[in-house]
């Protein structure tokens, strides 16, 4: 098993690495090469820069993730794809991405799609909280194997 994460914009980053080196789970930061750090990770934690193409990491992680693996995006067309391959998906408020779940959720991001090429405001996400964070941790705890 390994967490591969849609790196860019994931705020809980930090929670995953943590958890996971406890378990001594693989990670792996799919990122763009725009957001190129220095930064130094613990050891099982491998960072993949990708192109700054708009879908470049999703194809990077769908390459490389297998069945059982956890995928950590915000990213409903990336949720999909990795649920079609096996994969556990998760997003960084708490919640899995599931079979039952995903149609809904790619029909609301359509939705959506169309009512701003219409010309129409929405709202972007919501801020991430620490009740957010704690849902995220306590579900990917759950995802986790029992022993590292």
């Amino acid at each position: 098993m390994k967490v591969y994460v849609d790196a860019d914009a994931c705020p809980v980053k930090n929670i995953i690495i943590e958890e996971a080196g406890h378990k001594k789970v693989p990670v792996v930061l799919v990122t763009s090469i725009s957001h190129f750090s220095l930064q130094e990770y613990p050891e099982g934690v491998e960072t993949i820069y990708v192109d700054t193409g708009a879908d470049a990491a999703d194809y990077r992680i769908m390459q490389l993730a297998k069945k059982n693996d956890i995928v950590v995006t915000q990213d409903y067309g990336l949720a999909s794809l990795a649920l079609a391959k096996g994969c556990y998906v998760l997003h960084h408020k708490g919640f899995a991405y599931t079979n039952d779940n995903i149609d809904q959720l790619l029909q609301s991001r359509y939705l959506s799609a169309k009512e701003r090429r219409s010309g129409k405001h929405t709202k972007g996400p919501k801020a991430l909280t620490g009740e957010d964070r704690q849902k995220f941790l306590e579900l990917f705890q759950k995802y986790l194997p029992e022993k590292g």
